[in-house]
């Protein structure tokens, strides 16, 4: 077969299967061939030079194809039966896979290469931007929490969840839903029990009213990047000081 890279190729069974022994049919295969236009039996046989019977002579040893806890190694020296498994079998990418070692590898540095990004993100980011990201994981738990272990559990954040933790830490309003839910933890700021409200906890006096349908948090978070909100941010920075 033309351009067949000649090297050993191991395949793996699908969905995490890995049964003691797995055998897979390994004749009576039909294959259509496309520029032909007509359907070619296939029979794996060690002792014969092409995989399609009707090119096999009369004394083929048909030979058994089984994956053994889940996998199978094929060496180069057996590139019918890799030729079968890779391209001819109906199995393929249905109950079975060829392992791709080179994009395994790009996707391990790529998630190495995150997981540095996120970790760098810690190191840089102020304590009141993690408190912020780790807020959207564990609630108001977060603000009885250390500097120390707020940094702790944010490392171990961007190393679990690389991905989701630049996502979050890149949010522009990430701190500013933080404020707003500590001026409430800290009851300078009131949300009145329909989630409608917010007010002053000193006087009552209303700041905002959460739109229709709004997340009542992401909604004064919004509010506080207005020119109004802006003076209420600053009165509220100024009371958490």
């Amino acid at each position: 077969m033309k351009n067949w890279e000649i090297k050993d190729r191991t395949y793996v069974l699908k969905n995490g299967m890995s049964p003691l022994t797995y055998k897979i049919k390994s004749s009576s295969i039909l294959w259509f061939d496309e520029k032909e236009g007509v359907n070619k039996e296939i029979r794996y046989a060690n002792n014969q030079k092409s995989l399609f019977v009707d090119e096999q002579d009369g004394y083929a040893r048909v030979e058994h194809i089984i994956f053994t806890d889940g996998s199978l190694f094929v060496p180069r020296e057996k590139p019918l039966l890799q030729q079968l498994l890779s391209i001819y079998h109906p199995g393929k990418d249905v109950k079975f896979e060829e392992v791709d070692f080179v994009k395994e590898a790009i996707d391990e540095i790529d998630l190495i290469e995150l997981e540095l990004e996120a970790l760098k993100l810690v190191q840089e980011l102020d304590i009141e931007h993690l408190e912020a990201i780790l807020r959207t994981e564990i609630g108001s738990e977060v603000t009885t929490m250390s500097s120390k272990e707020i940094k702790r559990d944010c490392y171990m954040f961007a190393k679990n969840e690389p991905s989701l933790f630049i996502e979050i830490a890149k949010d522009e309003d990430i701190k500013l839903r933080n404020l707003a839910n500590r001026c409430v933890e800290t009851g300078i700021v009131k949300l009145t029990d329909d989630n409608t409200v917010f007010k002053w906890a000193t006087n009552s006096k209303k700041i905002m009213t959460v739109p229709f349908d709004e997340h009542p948090y992401a909604a004064f978070a919004r509010f506080l990047k207005t020119d109004e909100g802006v003076d209420v941010m600053k009165a509220i920075e100024k009371k958490l000081s």
